[in-house]
């Protein structure tokens, strides 16, 4: 099947990556959240740190993402982006009316189990439905919508301060409702046509062993190294701007909320205008080595100079500018294309479950590394996005303009 040639369905897509808004959301919102809980319930911040490993943002979506990659491939993407959304909405109902730790703790594991299944589900279908000539494109509406949850979420906390933990059950409310109504605007989705070609089809589908072989496995490592060591990163960078904000004079509540959702929405521009526009028709390899070399430098401005103002923004300017056609974009769009439509769901949900799981496992010492000084963590910040570039600059594939049939032959070809 080639899909060059087809129309856009930009309905589907927007459904579809509507996983990396409830994503996204879901860290931001429990982010703010944990810190009420933990004044509320006196909680340690060892149990904090526990919640947040197994949550959305780590190790919880990583266990999710494997399983539920493997059952998308095996069931179906539809079935699974579809129920998953009812396991998310329990697990945010639990978070919406704790009352006790206890169900803090069960609604994070639901909620991180659920997004992570709903990753490699959600991202195959994109890939698969889109024209050959514009699957960039599509995979960008997805990364658009993962800056546009923050972005709704912060305003909503920021709005909703006043109103301590009620603030909080609210912003989770409102994910409940997303939740519910893609369950029912999913029903109306039509099952990749490339998945229900390949099971079909009179060939044996490829053995789950084969991702540990040859050219799969090398596709394995290069996205789990490039991404992973961007992903540590961006989960570090939590701790890290907090204190840009306090140290240049955002003092308030508003004004820090204010500088983060500028930041998104500097992101979401940049996967607009350059990763949307540009991945499917120039050399990928060359934007991203482009995205990379840009984040570095707006990551080593704070190891190098005195933390100014100017300094910050323009740090906060390169990071988020470069990040939108960077790392994470280029995740999604080549994880999509480095697999057979038969294991391709299995194989995101793999490097998706290495990269969010060694993050979970990292956050644990992020506390010592922060301890360390504020310059000795911007360089090892920077050496994570340097490590990240190298990875992709000497890994990234040239898929621009292809069909995943006719990448699948090349594959077969060079084998």
């Amino acid at each position: 099947m080639s899909g060059g040639k087809e129309q856009d369905n930009w309905r589907d897509t927007i459904l579809a990556g509507l996983a990396n808004y409830i994503d996204a959301g879901s860290i931001v919102a429990g982010s703010a959240a944990l810190a009420l809980w933990q004044e509320t319930y006196h909680l340690s911040n060892d149990f904090v740190g526990l919640i947040a490993a197994f949550g959305p943002n780590a190790i919880g979506a990583g266990v999710g993402a494997f399983v539920g990659g493997w059952l998308c491939d095996k069931l179906g993407r539809k079935k699974i982006y579809q129920w998953d959304m009812l396991i998310y909405a329990a697990g945010m109902s639990m978070l919406v009316f704790a009352v006790a730790p206890w169900m803090i703790v069960a609604g994070f594991l639901v909620v991180g189990l659920a997004v992570g299944a709903d990753i490699p589900a959600s991202w195959s279908l994109i890939a698969e439905q889109a024209p050959d000539d514009r699957r960039g494109k599509h995979s960008g509406v997805a990364q658009g919508l993962w800056y546009l949850g923050p972005v709704v979420v912060l305003l909503m906390s920021l709005a909703l301060t006043s109103l301590g933990v009620l603030g909080a059950r609210i912003v989770f409310a409102h994910l409940v409702v997303i939740a519910l109504g893609l369950t029912l605007l999913r029903s109306r989705m039509k099952e990749s046509e490339r998945w229900v070609e390949a099971q079909k089809s009179e060939a044996a589908p490829p053995p789950l062993s084969s991702l540990f072989k040859g050219r799969y496995l090398a596709s394995i490592l290069g996205l789990a190294g490039m991404y992973g060591f961007w992903n540590l990163w961006a989960g570090t960078n939590g701790f890290f701007f907090p204190y840009i904000l306090r140290t240049v004079g955002a003092a308030t509540q508003a004004q820090s909320v204010a500088i983060q959702a500028i930041s998104f929405f500097v992101a979401m521009l940049s996967v607009y205008f350059v990763f949307m526009k540009l991945s499917d028709k120039v050399n990928q390899r060359t934007l991203f080595i482009i995205s990379a070399l840009i984040q570095v430098v707006g990551m080593a401005l704070l190891a190098v100079f005195p933390l100014t103002i100017p300094v910050a923004l323009v740090h906060v300017f390169l990071l988020q500018f470069g990040g939108g056609f960077g790392a994470q974009s280029f995740f999604q769009l080549w994880s999509s294309e480095q697999f057979p439509t038969a294991l391709r769901a299995t194989a995101q949900g793999l490097c998706f479950a290495i990269v969010r799981i060694a993050l979970g496992v990292f956050s644990f010492f992020v506390p010592m590394l922060n301890a360390t000084g504020f310059t000795n963590l911007a360089w090892i910040l920077t050496g994570f996005l340097v490590i990240s570039g190298l990875i992709g600059a000497l890994w990234a594939p040239r898929n621009e303009g292809k069909s995943l049939e006719q990448l699948e032959a090349e594959r077969r070809a060079n084998a």
